[in-house]
């Protein structure tokens, strides 16, 4: 893989990130258009636990965030991920496991018993998440809804992520 570096989010970083994540979801037909929106809000809300940049020398050519969620209407050391972005000209290189695989790694070190996301069980199965049972997000496929144990095993419950995922949603 090129040489890339894992930073965690600056102040001088976020115009930036704005046209990258636009860019990585342009073309995916799952897409709502909304996810440079939702990073704004998370951030904007300070809800933004972890929000790190992919670089190739001065460049940002990905980033994921890590927000915290609620489970059974309760606060939990579970994270939701999200967007996780890479832009396209950069896809297939690494890119995005190096972003998830620090992330997570992140994301223990703070404490978290584990992640959740809503995202294609093919891609993100190599990094261990899977579908389970117990755990449910309202209008969402089951199928999608994927959860890594990083301590013990995935709590049951609705999850909840932060309002912010709503974002740009008001406008369908």
């Amino acid at each position: 893989m090129t040489s890339i570096t894992i930073l965690d989010e600056r102040e001088e970083d976020v115009a930036a990130l704005r046209p990258l994540i636009t860019r990585a979801f342009e073309t995916m037909p799952h897409s709502r258009h909304t996810e440079s929106r939702v990073v704004d809000a998370l951030r904007g809300a300070r809800a933004l636990t972890l929000s790190l940049i992919a670089f190739h020398g001065n460049t940002p050519v990905g980033h994921i965030a890590f927000s915290p969620i609620s489970i059974g209407g309760e606060e939990s050391t579970w994270f939701g991920v999200g967007p996780l972005s890479v832009l396209p000209e950069w896809q297939g290189r690494g890119i995005g496991s190096l972003l998830m695989r620090t992330g997570l790694d992140r994301i223990a070190r703070l404490g978290g018993r584990g992640c959740i996301l809503v995202g294609d069980p093919g891609y993100y199965r190599r990094f261990g998440y899977r579908s389970v049972s117990c755990l449910a997000l309202e209008g969402v496929s089951p199928e999608v809804v994927l959860a890594l144990p990083l301590v013990g095993a995935a709590p049951a419950g609705a999850v909840t992520f932060h309002p912010a995922f709503g974002t740009g949603l008001e406008d369908d």
